[in-house]
């Protein structure tokens, strides 16, 4: 069973589009899991197996879930900026130095998930670079994640994408998903969450007994506030991973940022989900409509996706988005959200 959890499902999820290319018939959207959750009768004995949980570390960041802000302030200072996320909880945002880039989730002043993308943080009993194989031979990796919460049953599963790419491993009461860069073979970056966050973020398949956690709808302010803050960690770990790849660091352009989040919108308000819109056309037009004067641009879309930390590391793990992601001659980006729709556009800037 080891062995077949290690094999690699490589999927063609997505593709890079250059200024030149029409062809939009494969992109990036994941499936909803909301639409696959299903209710079962109570069943009253049905409790975690302890073959699938470890004990809890005794250093790393993993220690913070359940702290308070206070004790989170005293190990990591002050925030860079405090973004709004829609599951109720708040994202500190650590960014002043990209080697050790770092969200943590606070909900009543209390860590409730942790997003680690920087290589030189201490997420023991991992490491960001550290090869998948050492990964499973390590930890146990399960299909299923099941777990107990004021007396309600949970069952996540996993398919077989989520095994290769984001498997969970139960550690102690944390959950840590684990994104996988299936080009290299190596963790990209890690998630840790207490059991109420998971619920709610539902990042699997799920079955549940009880009552379910949604998380708060949020308000069209509260939304306006979400997509600038998700563009924002979209602009940062895409930094992030050029930086970890040896590529300059993008700088954020106002009006290609117009642009993306114009198409964003557009997408969701009319249902495609194309680089092509019917009514506003393809990357050059909406670029010139914008006023943004480039060499070469490109873009990303994608839909449905957790957040922004979740939809960068699924771009990374599509052959073309990871070209645009990674591209060395690409200059500037602007980032667009909407609800959950979400594009990045590229450019390279002429030179003055």
């Amino acid at each position: 069973m080891r062995i077949l959890i290690l094999s690699v499902v490589f999927l063609t999820i997505g593709f890079y589009v250059s200024i030149n290319d029409k062809n939009d018939s494969n992109v990036l959207i994941k499936e909803d899991h909301t639409s696959e959750m299903k209710q079962l009768p109570q069943v009253p004995d049905n409790k975690p197996s302890k073959k699938a949980v470890t004990e809890k570390p005794k250093e790393g960041l993993a220690l913070l879930i359940g702290q308070d802000v206070i004790s989170l302030e005293k190990e990591l200072g002050k925030p860079m900026r405090i973004d709004e996320s829609m599951y109720g909880y708040q994202w500190y945002i650590y960014n002043l130095d990209y080697s050790h880039y770092l969200q943590v989730g606070v909900e009543n002043k209390q860590v409730v998930t942790i997003f680690a993308a920087g290589e030189n943080l201490d997420i023991a009993p991992f490491e960001i670079g550290q090869p998948v194989e050492e990964i499973f031979n390590t930890q146990f990796i399960d299909t299923d994640i099941n777990l107990r919460l004021n007396g309600n049953s949970y069952r996540f599963e996993l398919n077989d994408t989520d095994l290769n790419l984001r498997p969970m491993v139960h550690i102690g009461d944390v959950f840590v998903q684990l994104y996988i860069d299936k080009f290299t073979g190596n963790l990209s970056s890690v998630r840790f969450l207490n059991a109420e966050t998971l619920i709610k973020q539902r990042p699997y398949e799920l079955d549940y007994t009880g009552e379910l956690i949604v998380p708060p709808v949020p308000s069209e302010d509260m939304w306006k506030e979400i997509e600038n803050d998700s563009a924002l960690e979209i602009f940062d770990i895409t930094n992030v991973l050029r930086i970890r790849h040896k590529l300059k660091p993008l700088e954020w352009d106002d009006n290609t940022a117009e642009a993306a989040f114009g198409h964003s919108k557009d997408m969701f308000e009319n249902k495609e989900f194309s680089h092509t819109s019917t009514k506003f056309g393809d990357l050059a037009n909406r670029l010139k409509t914008a006023n943004v004067a480039y060499v070469a641009a490109g873009e990303n879309i994608a839909a449905n996706y957790t957040d922004g930390p979740a939809v960068v590391e699924g771009w990374l793990n599509s052959k073309g988005h990871r070209d645009s992601l990674l591209n060395k001659d690409f200059t500037h980006l602007g980032v667009g959200v909407f609800q959950k729709y979400y594009t990045q556009n590229f450019i390279q800037k002429v030179e003055q």
